[in-house]
């Protein structure tokens, strides 16, 4: 990776060696949503009705810790997210999309936020350094996964023990912008995760937080797939 200037790395790059191929793991069985645009809404609209606040609050993200957005677009939680974790609190921006991470990169710039750091991931692996991060957050993007179970086993790789796994998505089919409750249960189930909370967020929205597998303990690619071959993940309503 680049040097550093101002809080912001010169270059954009993955943060981390590659983890587990994607060839390891099997493809998910259901419609991937097309990457669309950088956000989800507009931002006041979003501060309007509480989203951020919302979240941060059931995932009991504060100062200190070490948070990676993934999927994060041009930056509306690691904007906010950089003040609350503080100077001994560090935010990873992560994404795949080269426009985007340009847009962070010079948002993160324009505004001097001084513990984040921009990554450049892939669609199987999030490229973040092991044991990094305590609280990594999907928001609105968890349906644009087209690699779901090499992502997730590559991101408990770069998880802190103890570390949360956020996802805030619409009760939706997958084409639709959205995820069924019982397809993303299934999915992170098969890869290790535990749900810890499901909270109805608004008359469609969720957020479900899970505990993310010890990197030792976790399936292995191979016993993934073998699973899931057997009982595959679908979306309610599939056949």
């Amino acid at each position: 990776m680049g040097g550093s200037i101002g809080g912001a790395q010169d270059t954009i790059g993955p943060a981390a060696p590659p983890g587990a191929p994607a060839s390891a793991f099997p493809s998910p069985t259901r419609p991937v949503a097309d990457i669309v645009a950088p956000r989800w809404s507009d931002e006041d609209d979003r501060d309007d009705v509480g989203e951020f606040t919302r979240v941060v609050r059931l995932a009991r993200i504060g100062r200190g810790q070490r948070v990676a957005d993934i999927g994060a677009g041009d930056g509306y939680y690691v904007t906010r997210l950089s003040p609350l974790v503080g100077a001994t609190g560090q935010v990873f921006g992560q994404d795949i999309i080269p426009d985007y991470l340009a847009l962070l990169q010079q948002r993160v710039r324009r505004e001097g936020l001084r513990n984040v750091q921009v990554v450049r991931g892939e669609t199987h692996d999030p490229r973040l350094p092991t044991a990094s991060v305590d609280v990594a957050i999907m928001i609105h993007m968890y349906h644009e996964i087209d690699q779901p179970f090499a992502l997730l086993w590559n991101l408990a790789t770069a998880m802190r023990p103890g570390g949360r796994l956020v996802i805030l998505d619409l009760e939706r089919p997958t084409f639709g912008h959205g995820t069924p409750p019982a397809l993303l249960r299934c999915e992170l189930a098969a890869v290790g995760y535990r749900q810890l909370s499901f909270t109805n967020t608004a008359p469609t929205e969720y957020v479900a937080i899970f505990a993310a597998p010890d990197s030792a303990s976790r399936p292995t690619p191979a016993a993934i797939t073998a699973a899931l071959r057997s009982t595959p993940c679908r979306a309610p309503g599939d056949r």
